[in-house]
C-alpha cells in the first residue's frame, strides 16, 4: 500500500508519495502561493533546472529541448504574453537528469510518473479535457520512445477535486467515460462506466448530471496500457472539501493554482 506523507519547507507543508521515494517531488500546497516552479525546485533539489508550460487544457506533451525551439520559433505554439514566453501544453517528460518538470492545478490532478529504470520523469495536468484526450497515456508513449518500458512507470495522481463532489453533465460524463474504451462506444457510455467495479461515476440527484471520479477515469486509461495497480498511488485529499491547504476554482471561482513537481535523474538509485 502506498502512502502519502506531509513534509515542511520552512513551516509550510507539501505531499509526497512513498511510490516516488527516490525522486525529490512534492505536491505543492496553496500556502506556498504564489511561490513559482522557479523558487519551488530549490526547494527540492539546489541543482535542478525548472520547467513548466502554459496550460491550455489540451493533450500536448513536450519536452524541454521541445519547449526551448518553440519558444525560439515564435507562432501559434506560444504564449507571448507575460515576462516570459511559454509554449502551450499539458504535460512534461523529461531528457536528462537534474530537470524538474511542474504543472499547476486547482481542480484538475496533477500526475507524477517517474521511470525506475532510467529516472527519467513527467509532469501532466489533467482537468476532465486532458483525460477525455488522454493526455496521460501520450506523456507514457513520449516515455516509451525515449526508452521507458511500462513494467517500470510509477504514477503518483496528487490533490485534486473528488468524484463525490465534482458533478458534470451527462454529456461531459460521456465525453470523460469514451477515454477508456478501445472502440467508439454507443449512447449507453453511462451505463457502461455504471456497471465497472469501482465505477469512476456517482450519482446525482439532478436528471442530467452525475458525478464523476476523474482520477479513477485516469486509472482506467493506465490499466489498460496494462499498468498494474500496484504501480498507482492516488492521493486521499481532495481540494474542493480541504480549503486550509488547496485552492479550488469549482469552490471559490478564483484563479489561484498550487504547483506540482518532480525531478529526474541518472536511474542509478535504488527504486521501490
Amino acid at each position: 500500500m502506498h502512502t502519502w506523507h506531509w513534509s515542511t519547507w520552512e513551516g509550510l507543508p507539501y505531499l509526497t508519495c512513498s511510490l516516488l521515494q527516490p525522486w525529490q517531488h512534492g505536491f505543492f500546497t496553496n500556502q506556498f502561493w504564489p511561490r513559482p516552479p522557479l523558487e519551488l525546485a530549490q526547494i527540492l533539489e539546489t541543482s535542478a533546472t525548472a520547467y513548466r508550460v502554459k496550460q491550455v487544457h489540451g493533450n500536448i506533451v513536450l519536452t524541454p529541448s521541445e519547449i526551448a525551439d518553440l519558444i525560439s520559433q515564435g507562432g501559434p505554439e506560444v504564449d507571448t504574453e507575460g515576462e516570459i514566453p511559454q509554449a502551450k501544453a499539458d504535460g512534461l517528460v523529461t531528457e536528462q537528469p537534474l530537470q524538474a518538470v511542474f504543472v499547476a492545478s486547482a481542480d484538475c490532478t496533477p500526475v507524477l510518473i517517474a521511470d525506475r529504470k532510467t529516472g527519467q520523469v513527467s509532469a501532466i495536468h489533467a482537468g476532465w479535457r486532458g483525460t477525455a484526450l488522454k493526455i496521460v497515456p501520450q506523456a507514457i508513449s513520449r516515455l516509451i520512445q525515449q526508452g521507458s518500458k511500462i513494467e517500470d512507470l510509477l504514477v503518483a495522481m496528487g490533490p485534486a477535486i473528488a468524484g463525490e463532489v465534482y458533478q458534470v453533465s451527462t454529456q461531459v460524463a460521456a465525453e470523460i467515460g469514451a477515454s477508456v474504451f478501445s472502440h467508439p462506444i454507443d449512447a449507453e457510455i453511462i451505463n457502461h462506466l455504471q456497471s465497472f467495479p469501482d465505477s469512476p461515476l456517482l450519482s446525482d440527484p439532478h436528471p442530467d448530471r452525475v458525478r464523476v471520479d476523474v482520477r479513477r477515469v485516469n486509472a482506467l486509461q493506465l490499466e489498460k496500457l496494462g499498468i498494474d495497480a500496484e504501480q498507482i498511488a492516488i492521493a486521499p485529499h481532495c481540494t474542493y472539501q480541504d480549503p486550509e491547504n488547496f485552492f479550488s476554482y469549482r469552490r471559490n471561482k478564483l484563479k489561484r493554482i498550487q504547483w506540482s513537481g518532480i525531478v529526474s535523474h541518472s536511474g542509478e538509485k535504488t527504486h521501490p
